[in-house]
């Protein structure tokens, strides 16, 4: 079942967010912290657009989840005031190497205003989820008036660069070791 993403809901999305962070696999380990991850990628969204977060729940909890905010460039600017400063809080320091994560931000990208990050444990993967969770934002963006979705994915996430190819995503630009990759929220309805 898909449902809004909960507060109670919040350490099981950073454990998920863990699990499948080094492209669709485990990142445990991979940073000084396990924390930096979802501090980056996941609760900035659920803490800032608890609205555009959904959660797959099976009946023992979330093994999945989407979040995604409707407008990048005013999602960023709540970034900078909002969690920017929390983030320094909890990573006062970082290892050279991992300065990057306290620099991440979204991109806004002309044409697609809305970004997303979605991601599953292997559990959940291939049952059709990622699909439903795509459609889930894609209502509210269309209900929203919002032209265009848009994602990263890593160059060597094969798997997942084919799953989004599958559905209509389109290359838009690369971005770092990523490429960020969008879609008119109608072609996932």
């Amino acid at each position: 079942m898909i449902r809004p993403s909960a507060p109670a809901d919040l350490a099981a999305l950073r454990h998920i967010c863990l699990l499948t962070g080094n492209d669709g696999t485990d990142a445990t380990g991979l940073y000084s912290s396990d924390e930096l991850l979802p501090d980056v990628f996941l609760e900035p969204y659920v803490t800032l657009a608890p609205s555009t977060a959904w959660v797959v729940d099976l009946g023992a909890g979330p093994v999945g989840y989407l979040v995604a905010t409707l407008d990048t460039a005013a999602f960023l600017s709540a970034w900078e005031k909002r969690w920017a400063p929390e983030f320094d809080r909890r990573h006062p320091v970082l290892p050279a190497g991992e300065e990057w994560l306290r620099e991440w931000r979204p991109t806004p990208v002309p044409g697609h205003p809305a970004h997303l990050h979605i991601d599953l444990l292997p559990s959940a993967q291939g049952g059709g989820w990622g699909r439903a969770l795509l459609r889930q934002v894609a209502l509210a963006a269309v209900e929203a008036g919002v032209p265009g979705i848009h994602l990263g994915v890593s160059a060597s996430n094969e798997r997942a660069r084919a799953f989004y190819a599958h559905l209509g995503f389109e290359e838009l630009r690369p971005d770092g070791d990523a490429i960020l990759l969008g879609v008119a929220p109608a072609a996932l309805l």
